[in-house]
């Protein structure tokens, strides 16, 4: 009925790494110290929770393309809306195939 308990950290792992990407690009556009430290911390939070994931029962290959897919996705959309970065029809097509692969993963 419920999630598993290691999809939980899996969505920690992608929410801290985009945090950590918005961070990282706040820290190319202007240059401040504290955004790359602060970007730093954010990945290290980010492969805490995939350890974590996979110490509770995540399988590496499974674990590895949700995180990929889920980020991908979320920094495609941070891309769009946050910073106004263009995409192609060919961004959009992967977008849409990374959507599906999630649907066949959790089959």
């Amino acid at each position: 009925m419920f999630p598993p308990k290691w999809l939980y950290f899996l969505l920690l792992l992608v929410a801290f790494e985009l945090l950590a990407d918005i961070l990282a690009k706040q820290f190319s556009l202007n240059g401040r110290i504290l955004f790359a430290v602060l970007a730093l911390l954010g990945f290290l939070a980010a492969n805490t929770a995939w350890l974590i994931s996979l110490r509770t029962g995540a399988e590496l290959g499974k674990g590895a393309v949700l995180f990929s897919v889920l980020s991908g996705i979320g920094a495609v959309m941070i891309g769009i809306l946050v910073y106004h970065e263009k995409t192609t029809p060919w961004q959009l097509i992967g977008l849409a195939l990374g959507i599906a692969a999630i649907a066949f993963l959790s089959v």
